[in-house]
């Protein structure tokens, strides 16, 4: 289980097609501050159907999409 775990069930759970969260959502889900460390994380969305579309550090914004 990773780090990114309690975002990864957070976002499944949500079942939108897509979904935006800002960091500090982000952090108040997974009780965690986003970090570099997501791009070598964000591969295990891919088994909850989800990817991550884009990382904005300027709007400090994360956008999922879900896989079809």
């Amino acid at each position: 289980m990773s780090k990114y775990n309690t975002l990864w069930e957070y976002i499944n759970k949500n079942g939108e097609p897509s979904l935006e969260l800002s960091f500090d959502e982000i952090k108040d889900i997974a009780e965690i501050q986003i970090d570099h460390s997501i791009l070598n994380y964000k591969k295990e969305l891919l088994q909850f159907g989800y990817k991550v579309k884009k990382i904005s550090l300027k709007d400090k914004m994360v956008f999922f999409q879900k896989i079809h």
